[in-house]
């Protein structure tokens, strides 16, 4: 069964077929970092996660991009409201860029424990700027662009396949209302490609360009990195359902008015909202929880990714402390059956599995630190396929692997992968060597860390002090803002078993459960 995904665009499942053999573009939006993720953003980025994995599991080299915003993201996606950035700011007495590099590394601290492989390219908006106004050039060209209150605007009425993707009419968008009106737009759908000081007289980031002094509008750099980095036409772009009807479609409409190839991107992949019990999460209303607020009421990150794992992409997840501590006791069963399935494993085919895993986890934790900026590429997972074949066809272990494979094919079917992942741990018939090999298989993908069932240390005086010490060299760093440092003190530490919390109090250590 080849890999099926639904596709936004044109609200159907469809095979999936690489613009270039064996190889995956893949551009996933990234954060506003204006203030720490919430765990509804979190699901985002697992979701992308794991659709990166899948391919890569399925012989794709997959070139996974995906932006940092720290310039020109209103608090409104219509051109409305106070630049996120510059509002942040002002209310924490710190520049844009202080905020912009604090948020961005409380990102990457949150995506790292949420066992979230980073993206092959990370790049941020404020230093693409030369690449925006290129492609702004490029729009205004080709006749889809008009100069209004000095300010330059993209004319929706010009591009015939605008609202293609969100289900628009054109007709109703003539004639929708918004809650703040931009008088110098001829429709209400039309947006801002680049801002001058017309429009925010003291916005702290601007620059030079043929329109005036300014900043670009936030649906352009999106646009223009992709561009950059996978071509003019690529295969994925992913983000929040949220996206789809103003920032995804203004996407479309730039990229498209810009370089005269439709379609720009081939699929579009979106997840649902994690919800609370008063609704969507959002920063806005301030209704929303962070990662840390997991772990400061006790809770492993892997139990939520574990939460999420439990629901389908496409399908609103209902938040609570009930399902979240559900998952828990889940994954703490999971861990348990699995050390019980270890043991009635020989202890050389146990040991040379664990070997595997090290020496991949040793290699992602170096290529991750690497990665700072937009040129520093990462690597696949490597756990060698060669573990599994010796486990023979018609066996209990690969048949169960055929079906999560099938799983995963019907449009990333995590609940029903990981419902096969348990029948395999509770197939009697299954020998333990396979099932355990095939068990570790299927983790490439679903990453819960199911491998830390299989070793453990003893905290003897002489290991606790090691700890301790790296502890202070990290706190050390950050108070010298060497956050790269700091960084790769927590990745050195988790490869070993060892997960720090930052708390109000300081950091504390345990281990994975």
């Amino acid at each position: 069964m080849p890999l099926r995904l639904y596709n936004t665009l044109g609200r159907k499942t469809e095979e999936f077929i690489a613009q270039k053999p064996g190889e995956a573009g893949f551009y996933g939006c990234g954060p506003t970092v204006y203030n720490y993720a919430h765990i509804g953003n979190l699901r985002a980025y697992v979701t992308h996660d794991i659709l990166t994995r899948v391919l890569r599991e399925r012989g794709y080299t997959v070139n996974h991009v995906m932006n940092i915003t720290d310039v020109g993201h209103l608090s409104g996606d219509s051109d409305s409201g106070e630049d996120k950035m510059v509002k942040s700011a002002a209310e924490r007495g710190k520049t844009v860029l202080e905020i912009a590099d604090f948020y961005t590394q409380a990102f990457y601290n949150d995506t790292d424990r949420m066992n979230i492989i980073r993206p092959n390219i990370v790049c941020k908006a404020t230093e693409h700027i030369p690449e925006m106004i290129e492609l702004i050039k490029r729009i205004e060209k080709n006749g889809f662009t008009y100069n209004a209150g000095g300010n330059l605007y993209f004319d929706i009425s010009r591009f015939t396949h605008y609202g293609e993707l969100a289900l628009h009419r054109m007709e109703d968008l003539k004639t929708v209302a918004r809650t703040e009106i931009d008088d110098n737009k001829r429709n209400p759908g039309d947006f801002v490609l680049w801002f001058t000081k017309s429009k925010f007289e003291n916005q702290a980031l601007v620059w030079d360009s043929p329109w005036g002094r300014g900043y670009p509008g936030w649906h352009i750099e999106c646009s223009a990195m992709s561009i950059k980095y996978l071509g003019e036409q690529f295969d994925i772009h992913a983000g929040g359902i949220d996206h789809v009807p103003i920032h995804h479609t203004n996407e479309i409409a730039q990229s498209e008015a810009a370089t005269g190839k439709h379609p720009w991107v081939r699929y579009w992949i979106h997840n649902e909202f994690l919800v609370l019990d008063k609704g969507k999460m959002s920063k806005s209303t301030g209704e929303f929880l962070t990662l840390q607020s997991l772990i400061d009421q006790g809770y492993d990150p892997l139990d939520y990714r574990y939460m999420l794992v439990g629901g389908h992409y496409r399908s609103q997840l209902q938040f609570s402390w009930d399902s979240l501590e559900s998952a828990r006791n889940s994954r703490k069963s999971l861990l348990e059956k699995i050390k019980t399935l270890a043991a009635q494993v020989p202890d050389t085919i146990r040991n040379n599995m664990i070997l595997n895993i090290s020496r991949r986890d040793t290699k992602n934790a170096e290529e991750s630190a690497k990665i700072a900026n937009c040129d520093q590429p990462s690597v696949p997972p490597c756990l060698c396929e060669s573990s599994l074949l010796d486990i023979l066809p018609d066996s209990p272990a690969a048949k169960r692997l055929a079906a999560f494979n099938e799983a995963l094919d019907d449009d990333i079917s995590t609940p029903r992968a990981l419902a096969e992942l348990w029948g395999l741990l509770r197939d009697t018939e299954a020998a333990p060597a396979d099932a355990l090999k095939t068990i570790l298989y299927m983790d490439r993908v679903l990453g819960l860390r199911l491998e830390t069932a299989l070793a453990g240390e003893q905290e003897t005086p002489e290991f606790i002090a090691e700890i301790e010490g790296f502890i202070a060299q990290r706190q050390a760093a950050k108070a010298v803002k060497d956050f790269k440092l700091a960084d790769k003190i927590r990745n050195d530490l988790n490869q070993r078993g060892i997960i720090l919390e930052d708390t109000k109090n300081g950091s504390t250590w345990r281990r994975k459960t």
